[in-house]
C-alpha cells in the first residue's frame, strides 16, 4: 500500500513491514502498517468489537471512536508512533500501536528507547493467535527504530492479553499500580522468545497443511459437463476413493436445471452452496482463476489446490500472474497448493481424499510424500504401488508458489499417521529454515530427500526462489548434518522409504547374510563392504534349502547378538521331484514373516531373483501391521518429542495406527468445519478399545511384524540398509546435542571485534564490501583467539635479510602473487632457510625462476613446526547461510574436492565430525605410522572461527590457509578476510510467509 501525500516525507511508508502470516488455526492474514487511507476500515473494525473488549482497551466505556481518535490512530510517523493492522479480505481484524515515551511516560523522540504499546483484536478472531503475531511484528519494528522496551497497562481481568505478554518469551517485569497491571518487556530476543516463536510457527504451519489434507467438504471448480478433462477426472477420483466428506461440482457453464453430476450436487458458483466449503480444487484456464479465487474467498473457503497451468513456468509474465494469485488467495486467508499442481491425497480412514489426477488412490500406509514435480509424483506413486507400500499423505505442489516442502515437514513432524517423510525437491526456498525443520523432524522420524536440478546452478521453471551458489556436495553435507537421508534417485528414495517405514532402525553396521545362493550372498557381501557396513561371512543354505530352512536360519540370525541387521538372499528352489515348487513366493514370504515375528527388533531385507510373487506376498503378509519398536536409536531429547514406538496388534481399531513416533501432544488434526474427523484415535501404544493388545488375537497366529521390503538387486537393498545405519547413528548422537564450549567466552573480545568491523566498513562504504589487509585480518582474528603468524614484505634481498633477522632463523621465503599463492609445486616457496647466505641464494633462485620481485611480492615468515597442512574456511551463502569448511590443503581439497562442511554455529560435536568426515582424515590420525596431529587444537580453531562469523555476519568470508597442524598445537600461516554489509536473513525476525 502506497503512502498518501499527507504522510511525512521524512519517513516513507515502510513496505518491508508488510507480511503474510499463518495464524494458530492454519488460516492466513496480512500484517501491514496503518495509513491515513484506513480511517473507514478502522471505524468499521471498531464497531465490530464488543463493549467488553473496548473497555479492556481504554479502561472505560468507549462505544465509538471520535474523529480525533481516528485521526490519531491513522496518522503515524513510522518512527515514534507506529500502528500495525492485521487484515483478512482487506478488512481489519486486529490492531497494535506503540508511542515512544520518556522516563515520565510523556511522548518523546529518540534517543528515548521505551514505548507504550496497546492491542485490540475483534472478538470473532480472538484465540487465533492474532495478538501473538502482532507482538512479534511490532517488537521487530520497535527494535528497528531504536526502541528497547515496551510498557503496557492491562486490567487484571484481561487475562487473554496478560497471557499474550507472559507467553511471548521476552524478559519482563510486572507490578500492580493504580488498579492495573503494569508490564515492561525487554525487546531483545531471548532463547525462550525464539523457541516460543518457532513453536507457534510449527503448530500454525502444520495446521494449515492439515486443513488442506483433511477438509470436511470439497468443491471441484471447473468440472466438465462431459466425461474427461481435468476437473471431471478429479471429481471421479474423489468419488472412487470413497471421500468421506461432502463433494460439489462447480462450473459456471452448467445448465440452470442441472442438479447433480456423477451423483454429487452441481452448482454454477460457490454462492449457490448452502454449506461451508473447506477446500476448492481449481481446474479452469489461468485467465479465469482470479475469478474463481475471489468466489472462494468471499464464501469462506479455507484452502485451494490449483491444477491450472500457465504461470511461472511460462516466464516473467506468468511469474507475475503467479505472485498475484498468491497475494489474492492470502488476502482472503487461504493457502495454495500449486499452481500447476498434480493434487493431494490423504488415505486416513476418516478422510479417504484423492483430490488429484492419480487414477487410483494408494493404499493406506505410513509414508508421507511431497513432490514438486507432477511427473515424478506419478512415478513415485506407481513405484510405491508396485512394491506394495502405502501412503499416509501425498502433496504434489507444482510451482510451489505457497505451500512448500518446509510446510510439509512441519505437518509430517506432528502427523501421527506418518512414520517416514519422502520429499522430491527441485529448489529450496528457505534453506536455513529447511535444515532447521529437517533436523527437528529427523530426530523423531526419517526424512528422505531427492534433490533435482543439482548441477544446473539455476531453479527449474516456475520456482521463483533465491539461487544458492554453493556446490551440490556442500548442500548434501549440510543435509547430512541435519539428519536428512539424501539419495540421488527416486528409486533409491523408494528403496530407503520401504525399509525405514517397515523395519526398526539398526543398532549398528554389523550385517548377517543368509540365503540359498552362494553367488548372490557374495555379491551382497561385497556391496556391504562398499557401503561401509561390516558384513559377516554369508551363510549358504544351499539350493536345496526349504522355506523352513530359511525360517530357522533367519530366526537364528535375529537371535544372534553379534549382528544388527539381516539380509536374506533367495533364488527359486527345487523340490524333491526336481521341479520348482509352486507358490514359492507365498510360502517363503510366510516363513520369513513368521521368523521375524518371533525374533528381535532388527531390520530384515530380502534380495530375490526371479521368485514370482515374493515381494507382493511379503507386502500382503504385513501391510496392515504396526511397526515394531525402534529401540536402536533413541530420539533426541526435546519438549516436542513424545514416547517411543510400541508394537501393538489391535484388530478392533478404526485404523492400523498402533505405535508410532510422534510428538507427545500433537496439535488437533481436525478442522472446525469438519467434525467427522474427530473420530476417536487410540492412544499411542494402546489398542483402540482399551483392552490388552493380544486379548482378541488368535493364540496360534504369531504377532504380525512390519512389512519386510524386497529388492531385485543386492546393491539396492544394501544401499537402503546403509542409509538406515547412518541415520540411526545420527539419531543416537542427536539424542545428546553438542555444545559450544564455555571457555571460548573467556578468550573472545566480541565488542572489540565489532568496533574493528564497524570502523573498517565505515572507511570504505561499498555495498560489495572490502578485503582486509594482512595486518587488519590478523588483528580481527586475534580478537577471537586465532593467532596468525606474521609475515614481513621482502621487496629486495636486503629487506628479506632484515626481515629474517627480526623474525629469527629458520625462515620461509614465499611469493604472495595471486597466481603463485600456496603453489609450492611451482617453486614459489622456500622452506627451512637456515641463514643469511641461504636466504640470499633462495631469493636469487626465486626471482630468476619466476620473475621480478614486483611481480612475485615475496614475503618472509618464521618457520612453523612440521605437521599436516590443512585449510579452514567460512563463508556466507545468501540462501544457505554461514558455512564452515575444512579439508587438507592442496590436491585433496582442490583437485579431489575432499572438503567437509557444517552450518554455523558449529558445536563441539560438529567440529569433531568435520575433521573426521573427509576421506583423507586418516592422515591426521597417524596414517602409515606417522605421528597423530593435535586434532583438539584444530577443533578449537574451527569453533573460534564459527563463533566469529556467527557473532558478526559482516564477516562474509574467511580463509585460513595453510593451517599447519603439528603433534602439539597448530600454526595459522595465512589468512584472508572479507567484510561486507550482511545479507538479509530469512530465518530470523518475526514469522512471515515467503513471497517467491
Amino acid at each position: 500500500m502506497e503512502p498518501t501525500p499527507e504522510q511525512s516525507p521524512h519517513h516513507a511508508y515502510p513496505d518491508h513491514w508488510e507480511a503474510d502470516v499463518v495464524l494458530r488455526d492454519g488460516g492466513t492474514a496480512r500484517i501491514r502498517p496503518i495509513t491515513t487511507d484506513d480511517a473507514e476500515r478502522l471505524v468499521s473494525f471498531y464497531e465490530q468489537v464488543s463493549d467488553e473488549s473496548k473497555y479492556y482497551r481504554f479502561f472505560a466505556p468507549y462505544p465509538r471512536l471520535s474523529d480525533r481518535d481516528v485521526h490519531r490512530f491513522t496518522h503515524h510517523d513510522y518512527v515514534d508512533r507506529v500502528g500495525l493492522a492485521v487484515t483478512i479480505g482487506g478488512e481489519f481484524i486486529g490492531t497494535v500501536r506503540y508511542d515512544r515515551i520518556d522516563d515520565t511516560g510523556r511522548p518523546a523522540s529518540a534517543p528515548a528507547d521505551e514505548a507504550e504499546v496497546a492491542f485490540l483484536v475483534q472478538d470473532a478472531h480472538q484465540g487465533r493467535g492474532v495478538a501473538s503475531a502482532l507482538l512479534e511484528h511490532i517488537a521487530a519494528v520497535a527494535r528497528e527504530r531504536g526502541i528497547r522496551r515496551f510498557a503496557a497497562e492491562v486490567l487484571p481481568a484481561n487475562n487473554k492479553m496478560i497471557k499474550v505478554f507472559r507467553d511471548g518469551g521476552y524478559t519482563q517485569r510486572r507490578s500492580f499500580e493504580d488498579g492495573s497491571v503494569h508490564l515492561t518487556l525487554d525487546l531483545e530476543p531471548t532463547e525462550k522468545s525464539l523457541a516460543v516463536q518457532r513453536g507457534r510457527e510449527q503448530r500454525a504451519e502444520a495446521r494449515s497443511v492439515q486443513r488442506l489434507l483433511a477438509p470436511g467438504s470439497v468443491a471441484v471448480i471447473g468440472t466438465g459437463r462431459t466425461p474427461g478433462g481435468v476437473g471431471r477426472t478429479v471429481l471421479r477420483n474423489l468419488l472412487a476413493a470413497g471421500y468421506t466428506g461432502r463433494t460439489y461440482a462447480v462450473n459456471r457453464a452448467f445448465d440452470e436445471g442441472l442438479a447433480t453430476l456423477d451423483g454429487v450436487p452441481a452448482h454454477r458458483s460457490l454462492g449457490e452452496i448452502d454449506e461451508q466449503v473447506d477446500l476448492a480444487v481449481i481446474a479452469v484456464p489461468a485467465h479465469r482463476v482470479p475469478e474463481a479465487v475471489a468466489d472462494c474467498g468471499e464464501h469462506g473457503v479455507q484452502g485451494l489446490v490449483v491444477l491450472s497451468a500457465g504461470y511461472a513456468e511460462r516466464g516473467a509474465e506468468g511469474r507475475e500472474l503467479q505472485r498475484e494469485l498468491v497475494r489474492q488467495a492470502r488476502s482472503y486467508g487461504m493457502r495454495i497448493i500449486g499452481p500447476n499442481a498434480f493434487g493431494i491425497i490423504n488415505t486416513a480412514e476418516t478422510v479417504r481424499l484423492n483430490a488429484s489426477l492419480a487414477p487410483e488412490s494408494p493404499a493406506r500406509g505410513r509414508i508421507g510424500l511431497f513432490t514438486q514435480s507432477g511427473a515424478i509424483g506419478i512415478a513415485l506413486l506407481s513405484g510405491l504401488h508396485r512394491r506394495g507400500a502405502g501412503l499416509s499423505s501425498f502433496i504434489s505442489a507444482g510451482n510451489r508458489a505457497d505451500v512448500s516442502g518446509n510446510d510439509f515437514l512441519q505437518y509430517s513432524f506432528e502427523d501421527p499417521d506418518t512414520d517416514v517423510a519422502l520429499l522430491y525437491l527441485e529448489s529450496l526456498g528457505n534453506p536455513r529454515k529447511f535444515t532447521r525443520l529437517a533436523r527437528r523432524t529427523a530426530a523423531v522420524k526419517p526424512v528422505v530427500v531427492v534433490k533435482g536440478a543439482r548441477h544446473s546452478g539455476t531453479n527449474p521453471p516456475g520456482h521463483a526462489v533465491p539461487v544458492s551458489r554453493i556446490p551440490d556436495t556442500t548442500v548434501s553435507a549440510l543435509m547430512r548434518q541435519a539428519g536428512v537421508i539424501r539419495v540421488d534417485t527416486v528409486t533409491e528414495m523408494v528403496d530407503a522409504g520401504l525399509l525405514l517405514a517397515g523395519q526398526p532402525l539398526p543398532a549398528g553396521p554389523r550385517v548377517a547374510i543368509l540365503g540359498n545362493s552362494e553367488s548372490l550372498g557374495l555379491l551382497t557381501y561385497d556391496a556391504c563392504l562398499a557401503e561401509g557396513l561390516r558384513p559377516r561371512p554369508p551363510v549358504d543354505l544351499t539350493t536345496a534349502a526349504s522355506p523352513q530352512d530359511f525360517r530357522d536360519a533367519l530366526a537364528e540370525a535375529l537371535a544372534d547378538g553379534t549382528c544388527d541387521a539381516v539380509i536374506v538372499t533367495a533364488i527359486p528352489w527345487v523340490g524333491e521331484n526336481g521341479e520348482a515348487e509352486t507358490g514359492d513366493g507365498q510360502v517363503l514370504a510366510e516363513a520369513l514373516t513368521r521368523a521375524v515375528a518371533g525374533g528381535s527388533a532388527k531390520p530384515v531385507a530380502v534380495v530375490h531373483v526371479e521368485i514370482g510373487g515374493l515381494a507382493e506376498a511379503l507386502a500382503a503378509a504385513s501391510s496392515t501391521a504396526a511397526p515394531r519398536p525402534r529401540t536402536a536409536a533413541p530420539r533426541a531429547a526435546s519438549p516436542e518429542a513424545g514416547a517411543d514406538r510400541a508394537a501393538v496388534t489391535a484388530p478392533e481399531a478404526t485404523n492400523d495406527r498402533a505405535g508410532t513416533t510422534a510428538p507427545a501432544t500433537p496439535a488437533a488434526r481436525t478442522a472446525p468445519t469438519a467434525p467427522r474427523t474427530t473420530t476417536a484415535t487410540p492412544a499411542f501404544g494402546t489398542p483402540a478399545s482399551g483392552t490388552p493388545a493380544d486379548a482378541t488375537a488368535d493364540p496360534e497366529t504369531p504377532p504380525r511384524p512390519g512389512r519386510i521390503p524386497a529388492y531385485p538387486a543386492a546393491e539396492r537393498a544394501v544401499r537402503a540398509l546403509a542409509e538406515a545405519v547412518k541415520y540411526a547413528q545420527w539419531r543416537r548422537q542427536a539424542a545428546v546435542p553438542g555444545k559450544i564450549p564455555e571457555f571460548l567466552d573467556d578468550t573472545i573480545d566480541e565488542a572489540g571485534a565489532a568496533a574493528l568491523i564497524e570502523a573498517q566498513l565505515a572507511s570504505a562504504p561499498d555495498p560489495r564490501g572490502r578485503p582486509l589487509s594482512h595486518d587488519e585480518a590478523r588483528e580481527l582474528l586475534r580478537r577471537y583467539g586465532i593467532d596468525v603468524r606474521p609475515t614481513l614484505p621482502a621487496p629486495d634481498p636486503e629487506a628479506a635479510v632484515a626481515a629474517a633477522a627480526r623474525l629469527g632463523y629458520p625462515v620461509a621465503l614465499k611469493t604472495t602473487a595471486p597466481h603463485l599463492r600456496h603453489r609450492a609445486d611451482l617453486g614459489g616457496v622456500r622452506l627451512d632457510v637456515a641463514d643469511e647466505e641461504a636466504l640470499r641464494r633462495a631469493y636469487g633462485e626465486l626471482t630468476d625462476l619466476l620473475g621480478k620481485p614486483a611481480e612475485l611480492l615475496p614475503v618472509v615468515q618464521a618457520m612453523a613446526p612440521r605437521g599436516v597442512d590443512t585449510v579452514v574456511r567460512a563463508s556466507i551463502d545468501a540462501a544457505a547461510g554461514a558455512i564452515l569448511s575444512f579439508g587438507l590443503a592442496g590436491a585433496p581439497s582442490e583437485l579431489l574436492g575432499d572438503t567437509a562442511h557444517r552450518l554455523v554455529p558449529a558445536t563441539d560435536r560438529d567440529a569433531a565430525e568435520l575433521i573426521r568426515s573427509i576421506r583423507a582424515a586418516p592422515v591426521l590420525f597417524g596414517w602409515r605410522g606417522s605421528a597423530p596431529v593435535d586434532t583438539a587444537a584444530l577443533e578449537e580453531l574451527l569453533l573460534r572461527l564459527s563463533r566469529l562469523v556467527d557473532d558478526h555476519p559482516e564477516v562474509v568470508s574467511v580463509a585460513l590457509e595453510p593451517v599447519v597442524v603439528a603433534p602439539q598445537g597448530l600454526t595459522v600461516l595465512g589468512a584472508s578476510v572479507r567484510l561486507a554489509p550482511p545479507p538479509a536473513r530469512s530465518d530470523v525476525g518475526p514469522r512471515r510467509l515467503p513471497n517467491y
